[in-house]
């Protein structure tokens, strides 16, 4: 299923090491993920979100304030792979593997390989899948942008709040494969940001720029939570990216509430791979 990063030549494990036919090779962590994040674009060792950050993601995602979206999107994928045998799924930016480990239960016949450019949480991945005891599940360091996984390989690829490779999703998905975007509604949050800023504002719709795929389904599935601790609300909003661009005056509104109703807003939009022959 990998592919090398540096020739992309086709992977073999020998004990705990990936190999090529051209001589490079990576080793298999202790935990048991694998990096294939070479240092050509970027470097493996502080890309993506730091060990604190993911600390935070785990702490909020962990109380279940996220987990009737989890369920909606597992509840599509299933719809989207009735009748294919075994599926292979790519979870593209798969954090640090909360979604990832709803999915793999929730689809115990499919094999699902979780990537992410950040080391720290590729191995939070690792720690939740040996905790829960899933084993149809294996990730990897690499990008979104450049796949470690053979041509046409996987029947389905699901990015949430990642960012979207429009070439590379149609690289690794077989013909007819199923993507599955998850990205924020016009009015998730909409209460923080009315917390922190004087003048919120709705999110835009993304563009994707997806012209090797066919939009086949859309939906707006929004709920209302109260996130019940001081601790719960700067964790949700280190998350976001509101994070970066709130002045010093809006995070101290926040960091003064105890509590807050929030409107968690999802748009879950399904493409189908175009037949280019």
């Amino acid at each position: 299923m990998y592919i090398c990063p540096v020739c992309k030549k086709k992977l073999k494990r020998l004990d705990n090491v990936l190999h090529c036919q051209n001589g490079h090779s990576f080793d298999i962590a202790r935990k048991g993920y694998v990096n294939l994040l070479t240092t050509h674009k970027r470097n493996p060792k502080n890309s993506g979100d730091n060990a604190e950050m993911v600390k935070a993601r785990t702490r909020f995602l962990d109380k279940g304030y996220y987990l009737p979206l989890a369920e909606r999107i597992a509840q599509t994928m299933q719809g989207q792979l009735k009748g294919c045998v075994k599926p292979v799924i790519i979870d593209s930016g798969c954090g640090e593997g909360y979604y990832t480990c709803v999915y793999a239960k929730a689809m115990t016949d499919a094999s699902i390989f979780g990537i992410d450019i950040s080391k720290a949480a590729v191995s939070h991945c690792m720690t939740r899948v040996h905790t829960s005891g899933i084993t149809n599940c294996e990730f990897a360091v690499a990008s979104s942008f450049e796949l470690p996984f053979i041509n046409e390989s996987a029947d389905m690829v699901i990015s949430t709040f990642a960012p979207v490779s429009n070439d590379e999703y149609a690289r690794v998905l077989k013909k007819g494969g199923r993507l599955i975007v998850v990205s924020p509604s016009a009015r998730h949050l909409f209460e923080m940001k009315s917390a922190a800023y004087d003048k919120p504002y709705e999110n835009k719709p993304n563009v994707y720029g997806l012209n090797k795929f066919e939009k086949t389904h859309e939906e707006i599935f929004e709920y209302d939570r109260a996130l019940c601790s001081s601790q719960d609300i700067l964790d949700l909003f280190s998350m976001t990216p509101y994070f970066y661009k709130t002045s010093a005056e809006g995070l101290q509104r926040l960091k003064e509430l105890d509590s807050l109703d929030v409107t968690c807003g999802f748009c879950i939009q399904v493409y189908t791979k175009k037949d280019f022959k």
